[in-house]
């Protein structure tokens, strides 16, 4: 799935829009690659998303060369 970072937060998280559906959380330990310090708000991301006890998360999160589809 691709989505675009809504916001980043200095606590290591953030959240992706995703056109019609609410924004997803993930955390920095849920990019792969360890690229985290590397993600802007605007950025576009590929990722997979995973049932966490206070709803959907991203997981498997990494930057995308292409636009959000």
């Amino acid at each position: 799935m691709k989505g675009i970072i809504k916001k980043l937060d200095d606590r290591k998280f953030g959240f992706i829009s995703v056109e019609g559906q609410d924004d997803i959380f993930f955390h920095a330990n849920d990019c792969l690659e360890e690229n985290f310090n590397d993600m802007k708000e605007g950025d576009t991301v590929s990722f997979d998303i995973e049932d966490a006890p206070k709803g959907p998360k991203a997981v498997k999160v990494t930057l995308d060369s292409g636009d959000a589809e």
